[in-house]
Order: C-alpha cells, then structure tokens, then sequence
C-alpha cells in the first residue's frame, strides 16, 4: 500500500470511528519509515495534531520501564528472581500503599521477573474492587493476570534498591538516550504550547492530566516522534547486551485468559496457542508468519 493511501483510508475510518486525533508511526527493517498525525488535538479550539504534540503515553510507559529496568539487571543492581520486598528498608505492608497486604505473606513471593510478566495476581487497580483494597486473586507465578499495581510495586522496588526516583531513572538511562526530549515522566511546563485532550466514546472532552510524581505504570507524557525513536533503539538493540534484549522478549508465561480486560477472569481458551500468545517482560509476546512479534497494549 502506497503511503498516501494508507493516509487516505486511515483518515475515512477515522471518520467512521469519529476518531478526533491520531498518530501512526511506521517502522520497517528497524526504522522509521512513515510518520503521521492526523486530526486534532483539541476539537473546541480546532488545533491541530502533529508529530511533536504531547500525548498520555499511558501504559506505553511499562514497555520503557522493562527496558530500563533490564539495564539494572544487567548491572546486578536488581536480580529478576529475587524477591522485591527483599531490597526494602522496610516491610512492604509498612508503605501505606501496600498495607493491605499485612494479612496475605504471599507478597514474599513476588519477583522482578512476576512483576514485569504480569503474573502477580494483583487486579489491574485496587480501585475495580468494591472494597478498594489491593488483594491476590491468585497465586503469584501461576498465570496471567495484567496488573498496574505490579508495575508500581516494581516502580518502589527500583527506587529503594538504587536511591533514585523512577523518573530520574527513565530520563538518564531511556530519555536522554534517544533524545526523548519531548518525553517525560512528570508534567513539564514546555508541554503547554502543544498537548492533545482526550476524549471519550461520546466525545466528550476528558482534558490531560498533569502528572506531579512519576508512576511506572502509566505516567509518561511523550509524542508520536518520541516513542517511535524509542521504538527504533529498542529493535537495534541499543542499551541492552543481546542476552538481556532476548529475556526481556522471552515468553515467560503463557496467556489462555480469554479476555485482556477485566484482568482476572477464569475464563480461559486455547484459540491463542496456535499463536503461541505469551508475555515476557513489560511486553506481550506471538508467532506471527514472519517470525516473533511483540506488543504492548
């Protein structure tokens, strides 16, 4: 398909779909070959979408955090299947974020590694329980079950075994690396002059939030052009030595949930073994015609 092409028929189903914005980055052979924003950014003021506006990178932010997080590995700063709560200064269930846990000792059991392969057994929040409260819905290791509050217990892992917080960390080691400079894990005040709104299902306008403390499971701000270099360094392998690159790739659970969201279901399927659908970590892995293929939802 010839790019303006593709350019037109995203623009029609953006249409059909009332899509306001939207960016595409295209990369073949591990670079960048296409790079687009169409739409609007803000519907009301009509201004426009481009490359370098400031869009919520959401849960993308766990696929940086994995990378990051495999340079600590490498540097024996971390161990994959070391026990988080070991490199705490204090008992996990005194933080006042995972006190709920004070009755539930299988938090011992949680690793690096069950951390970044979502197999936890935390819910995805605290907040889609009735209660509130953070709880196992089974047993950690066992199976998939994609979790933020993992990430995040990750995120306080990380800060306590290197004395530095994750957003300092993700600027120095994946930021400032790729020349990320429209991409940060706080809000920044350069941000102002070009940032998108989201919008829901009925386009309502949902505004952007500000982020005042980094979060490692969903609290980066970055644009089409940022991620997409992100993407670029990651598949040439920089940063990483190629043992570290392939665990991080490496299925270490495989996924027979039948659904991605609500996170904990037992209902199950073997409509995704042929694909051989699996999570390494911080990213899904498949078998796709061409060989492996990764995601990050």
């Amino acid at each position: 398909m010839r790019a303006a092409e593709m350019d037109d028929r995203i623009t029609r189903l953006m249409r059909e779909a009332k899509i306001p914005g939207l960016c595409v980055a295209i990369l073949n052979k591990g670079k960048k070959v296409h790079l687009r924003a169409f739409g609007l950014r803000n519907v009301e003021e009509s201004k426009p979408l481009t490359q370098d506006t400031i869009m919520s990178g959401a849960s993308f932010t766990k696929a940086v955090f994995a990378y990051m997080v495999m340079q600590l590995v490498e540097e024996k700063i971390l161990d994959l299947d070391r026990p988080v709560y070991q490199y705490l200064p204090k008992p996990v269930t005194s933080y006042e974020k995972w006190a709920d846990l004070a009755a539930d000792e299988r938090y011992k059991k949680l690793t690096t590694r069950i951390l970044l392969s979502h197999t936890t057994g935390f819910p995805n929040f605290r907040w889609l329980n009735p209660n509130n409260k953070l709880d196992f819905k089974f047993d950690p290791g066992t199976k998939y079950g994609y979790s933020g509050e993992g990430i995040n217990l990750c995120g306080l892992a990380v800060e306590e075994a290197t004395g530095k917080s994750v957003g300092e960390l993700m600027k120095t080691r994946v930021f400032d690396r790729f020349k990320m400079t429209r991409t940060s894990m706080t809000w920044q005040p350069g941000f102002e002059s070009n940032f998108a709104i989201g919008y829901d299902e009925q386009q309502k306008p949902l505004g952007h939030r500000r982020r005042e403390s980094p979060g490692a499971a969903g609290s980066m701000d970055t644009t089409i052009s940022d991620y997409a270099t992100f993407i670029e360094g990651v598949f040439a392998r920089r940063g990483l030595t190629p043992k570290s690159w392939e665990t991080m790739f490496a299925p270490q659970i495989r996924i027979h949930s039948k659904h991605q969201f609500p996170t904990i279901s037992n209902e199950t399927t073997d409509q995704n073994d042929a694909i051989q659908l699996a999570y390494g970590l911080g990213w899904g892995v498949f078998q796709c015609p061409y060989g492996k293929a990764c995601f990050k939802e």
